[in-house]
């Protein structure tokens, strides 16, 4: 299970069945649980966990040091949830003390080839990035979210949930849920009606979140009147709800 050419530092734990391919290397400070996979030429550095039955393929670089100037080698954290497929020469930091020192990632992700997640992202459930998509710090990728190929995310911005980016789309603000976003920058092109159809929205749930699409890109209104209209909106349906949270958080602005 071990390939005898891994290098693997005698405080690291090791779940049940973990799989290390040749050459990799994991230094302290690292957990992996049980079923996990570990390709060949995959470097893990701790603080960093990893969740169950979670794959990591070739030429991958894990839990490294923030590309932060500000870091100067506080402790901080990655971790990684379960069921994960983490694909060739993907890159994902630690976080920074500037904020919760954590870098964080949740179960039943894709993360393709030549991703990078920076410092202190979390990234939600059930997301697929892209070949060549790239976090910058602090970015906030809601669940079912999925980034095309070569989307660049600003720092500090929050994409939604249940959204979709085309490819090569650079999003500088933030991305309500439920919004298909396109170009450079990035513009919203309308609902992720087609995903949410797939994951068992309801024709009148899709009626509503269309409503509320209407109200804060084609009606005219201010920001603060369409939060207002949603508020009112959000106790007859969750998806409002979950767009009138996300409005009320919002502080760089959305995608238009």
């Amino acid at each position: 299970m071990i390939h005898p050419t891994a290098i693997i530092d005698p405080s690291v734990e090791l779940g049940a069945n973990v799989k290390v391919g040749p050459y990799s290397i994991i230094d302290k400070g690292v957990e992996i649980d049980d079923g996990c996979e570990i390709g060949p030429h995959v470097v893990i550095r701790g603080d960093t966990s990893i969740g169950k039955d979670t794959r990591i393929f070739q030429f991958s670089s894990i839990g490294e040091e923030p590309q932060d100037k500000k870091y100067d080698g506080e402790k901080t954290r990655l971790e990684i949830g379960a069921r994960n497929v983490i694909r060739e020469s993907c890159t994902i930091n630690r976080g920074t003390a500037q904020d919760a020192g954590i870098t964080k990632i949740g179960d039943d992700n894709w993360i393709m080839a030549y991703v990078h997640i920076a410092h202190d992202c979390v990234v939600g459930n059930n997301t697929i990035l892209a070949n060549n998509t790239s976090l910058a710090g602090h970015a906030i990728i809601g669940d079912y979210t999925i980034l095309g190929g070569f989307t660049l995310v600003h720092q500090f911005c929050r994409i939604g949930a249940h959204s979709f980016s085309a490819m090569g789309s650079a999003i500088a603000k933030d991305v309500p849920p439920f919004v298909m976003v396109a170009g450079n920058s990035a513009k919203a092109h309308g609902l992720n009606s087609e995903g949410l159809k797939r994951r068992g929205f309801s024709a009148d749930e899709i009626k509503s979140i269309k409503e509320a699409y209407r109200i804060i890109y084609r009606s005219g209104n201010t920001m603060e009147k369409a939060k207002e209209i949603l508020s009112e909106l959000s106790r007859k349906s969750s998806s409002i709800r979950l767009m009138s949270d996300f409005l009320n958080q919002v502080t760089r602005g959305i995608v238009r």
